[in-house]
């Protein structure tokens, strides 16, 4: 399998390409994703971002990084979301590099400490991400765990 991990900073021309597959997995309204992505493109600082793995012009998986993932510990910041990866795409590593990619790439941009949330219980162990806490999702009845990752 042959992909490109690229920040959304280094290719603002496929905002729209990259808000469209984020709201096709996720449902989130399409508007969000392009405001979210509009602040990445304006802002000096490194939060909000957006990565996609690219097979040629195909997205094969993504994932963002953003202030908060709609829970309850808006003191733990920034928080990776919306990580996905295409169904015949996955089991190849692309979820791992997007990971360890975003992880190096926020440290490079000054933050060495990530949060997720999640309902995966060995997943991003893999990847040296440490539960940390409980954290309850907006309109979640039960609690997800909260995973910390911090970057040497």
């Amino acid at each position: 399998m042959d992909y490109r991990i690229i920040p959304l900073a280094d290719c603002p021309e496929r905002k729209e390409q990259m808000a469209a597959w984020f709201h096709e997995k996720w449902g989130v309204p399409l508007a969000a994703y392009q405001e979210s992505m509009d602040a990445a493109l304006a802002g000096p600082g490194p939060v909000p971002m957006w990565y996609a793995a690219w097979e040629g012009d195909r997205i094969v998986g993504g994932l963002g990084v953003i202030d908060n993932d709609f829970h309850d510990r808006k003191d733990l910041a920034p928080n990776v979301c919306a990580v996905y990866v295409e169904p015949d795409c996955r089991c190849r590593g692309v979820a791992g590099a997007l990971l360890r990619f975003v992880c190096a790439d926020m440290k490079a941009r000054g933050l060495d400490t990530l949060y997720l949330l999640t309902d995966h219980t060995s997943f991003y162990e893999r990847y040296g991400w440490e539960y940390f806490c409980p954290a309850r999702g907006d309109g979640e009845a039960e609690p997800s765990r909260l995973y910390i990752h911090r970057e040497p």
